[in-house]
């Protein structure tokens, strides 16, 4: 099943029902028309990272179901699986066997030796400060093989995720053999995790080293594109990376908006925004909520650092239940540059949500929604106390019966047909023009495709806005009755 240009959703296999049958179900009874996509975070079976520690890509994780309920999805919506092309599980049959056999083991070239990586078998410590950490330490695991003896291995995430060694021949036959396989089971798109980490290579921050990372991504692209699949880098880091990748072809992420937008309507300012709405990729995912946190370095640049200490403040004077604590190393939050809060409690407002996702919906690009989002969830302090996981506060696990009830709120209900009008109105495919208002708390977004055209017209000071959309059949400009 081809992409198009209409709403996707993030999910969990089990945050939405219990499992993948329980998922599909519950979406082609209650969000057919409503999302199109569905990007089905990791369903493998992990030892760690809720899914992102792959043991392997063949099998389905029992506790979510089988291939078959991925094909019974892929009945109704397109799909997005995810490919961690940086590491894999400690747990895996690869590293185990490498643990095991050492140098006889057919996988020693897929992981990264310390005693082989760097020119006197250790890293001075201007190398090791040099290297690109989000964890603040060293990027290694002290690996103990069957014969006694150890060795640094490395690790750039959780001690679960070991990371890979893509400039070998035998780990490309694994990630070539991997990503064809997910092409067979379904996918639309491939999402590549934390690609940017991949190439590593000394004294550098071995994080997006050119020109390797481009033949590496090139190597993935050339494999699923004959395949009719997508390809999607994942990088959380400064725009510019996202406008490079761009101008290259690819798609890419606009995880500068959702601190943008928060800019907008906690200031009342449109001018910060509406420079992004003229300069961002037009081939690219918008979000304003994943199953991380609200990214700060992707905005670096697009606000300057008063800006942004200001958004911050607001998001913890003006959200609910939301605390700087949730984000540190209390709550096992090591990631400095992401807050942990829903982005329906972030600006803790029914008008404020439904005007985040208008604009959402009029910025360029295939817009991506998480679940939570989905049914504008509040923070889940529960599950964070009793995990002490920053992120678990929007990580939520919704049953039937709490989705059918979340359907009558009257948010919900303005909100999805405002989603099933971006689905099936032909102007946004077409070309946008973005103007501020009579004052700067005002801004205007237009679409036009031929005769098709629709304008949101937002006060970001009040939150009040309208839409208005040419209908073919009367002649006339309407206004949208959510």
């Amino acid at each position: 099943m081809n992409i198009g240009n209409k709403i996707m959703l993030i999910t969990y296999p089990d945050s939405m029902g219990n499992n993948l049958a329980e998922l599909s179900t519950i979406l082609a009874e209650y969000f057919r028309g409503v999302i199109v996509g569905v990007h089905v975070l990791p369903f493998y079976p992990s030892s760690a990272d809720r899914g992102f520690a792959p043991i392997t890509y063949e099998k389905v994780d029992p506790a979510f179901g089988n291939w078959n309920d991925l094909h019974r999805l892929n009945n109704d919506f397109f799909l997005m699986y995810d490919f961690m092309i940086n590491h894999i599980s400690r747990s895996s049959e690869w590293f185990q066997d490498f643990l095991e056999n050492k140098e006889d083991s057919l996988y020693k070239d897929y992981f990264i030796r310390y005693n082989k990586f760097w020119p006197e078998g250790e890293p001075t410590q201007k190398q090791t400060d040099s290297i690109y950490k989000r964890k603040p330490r060293a990027p290694y695991i002290d690996a103990e093989f069957l014969d006694g003896s150890t060795e640094k291995i490395w690790c750039t995430f959780d001690e679960e995720q070991i990371d890979l060694d893509v400039s070998k021949i035998e780990t490309r036959h694994f990630i070539k053999s991997n990503l064809q396989n997910l092409c067979a089971k379904g996918a639309s798109i491939i999402r590549l995790d934390a690609f940017a980490y991949a190439i590593k290579k000394p004294d550098t921050s071995c994080f997006f080293i050119e020109p390797e990372v481009w033949e590496l991504l090139d190597f993935a692209r050339n494999i699923v594109e004959p395949l009719g699949v997508e390809l999607l880098p994942e990088i959380h880091e400064h725009y510019s990376i996202q406008m490079k990748l761009a101008e290259k072809g690819y798609w890419v992420y606009d995880f500068a908006l959702p601190m943008l937008v928060l800019h907008a309507l906690y200031s009342g300012d449109s001018r910060r925004l509406i420079h992004w709405l003229h300069i961002c990729p037009r081939k690219q995912f918008t979000t304003l909520d994943t199953h991380d946190g609200i990214g700060i370095v992707d905005v670096k640049g697009l606000l300057d650092d008063d800006e942004i200490e200001e958004t911050k403040a607001a998001l913890y004077s003006k959200g609910a239940n939301v605390k700087k604590i949730y984000s540190t190393e209390a709550y096992n939050n090591l990631d400095v540059y992401q807050i942990n809060c829903t982005f329906y409690s972030a600006l803790n407002n029914d008008d404020a949500y439904l005007l985040a996702r208008a604009i959402q919906f009029f910025t360029p690009g295939i817009p991506q929604i998480y679940y939570v989002g989905l049914l504008a969830g509040e923070n889940d302090i529960q599950l964070l106390e009793e995990t002490k996981t920053g992120r678990n506060i929007n990580r939520h696990y919704y049953n039937r019966e709490e989705i059918e009830k979340n359907l009558c709120r009257p948010v919900l209900i303005k909100l999805y047909n405002l989603m099933r009008f971006r689905n099936t109105y032909s102007a946004f495919d077409g070309e946008i023009s973005t103007t501020p208002g009579d004052s700067q708390y005002e801004i205007e977004i237009e679409w036009m495709k031929g005769e098709f055209k629709t304008v949101l017209s937002a006060n970001l000071r009040t939150h009040i806005f309208s839409i208005f959309y040419f209908d073919n059949i009367s002649g006339n400009m309407l206004s949208l009755k959510l």
